[in-house]
C-alpha cells in the first residue's frame, strides 16, 4: 500500500481547525434565525389564537398565557431583622431567628435554608478569624 502525501497546503492536520476563530458567541444558526423569523411574522396571530383558546376553556393555552404574563416568581426579597453577626453569639442569635420565622411562616423553608447558609458562612469566616487569631499568638509566645 502507497502512503500519499498531501502538498496541499488547505489540508489540516489532525486536531486543527480550519477555523480558529470559531463560531461567533450567539450566532444563531440557519434553522433558528427561519423559525424566528417565521414567528416574527406571525407573533400577533399566534397571541389572539392562543387568548382565544384560553378564553374557550383550553387550560394549556391559558396557562402559556399567564406564564407569559406573570412569570413564576424565583426569589423574592427577604426583610428580617437579624442581630449582628460579628460574633459567634450573633451568629447563634441570627440562626434562631431564621428558625422562629420558618417556623411562624414569615419565611418559606426554602428560604431559610439559604439565608442559614448564608449566616453559616458568616460563622465559617468569623472561626477562621479566630483561629489565625490563636495561630498568631502562639507563634509570638515562640
Amino acid at each position: 500500500m502507497t502512503e500519499r502525501t498531501s502538498t496541499n497546503p488547505t489540508t489540516w492536520k489532525p486536531g486543527q481547525s480550519g477555523n480558529v476563530a470559531g463560531k461567533p458567541p450567539g450566532t444563531r444558526n440557519k434553522a433558528t434565525r427561519m423559525v424566528l423569523a417565521l414567528m416574527e411574522d406571525g407573533a400577533e396571530a399566534i397571541t389572539k389564537k392562543v387568548i382565544e383558546l384560553a378564553e374557550a376553556g383550553d387550560l394549556a393555552a391559558a396557562r402559556l398565557v399567564i406564564e407569559r404574563l406573570a412569570p413564576p416568581v424565583r426569589e423574592r426579597p427577604i426583610a428580617l431583622d437579624l442581630p449582628d453577626t460579628a460574633t459567634a453569639d450573633g451568629v447563634s442569635k441570627a440562626q434562631q431567628s431564621v428558625l422562629e420565622a420558618v417556623g411562624c411562616g414569615e419565611l418559606l423553608p426554602g428560604e431559610g435554608q439559604i439565608l442559614a447558609g448564608i449566616i453559616e458562612t458568616r460563622r465559617k469566616a468569623i472561626e477562621t478569624e479566630e483561629l489565625e487569631r490563636r495561630i498568631a499568638a502562639l507563634e509570638a509566645k515562640k
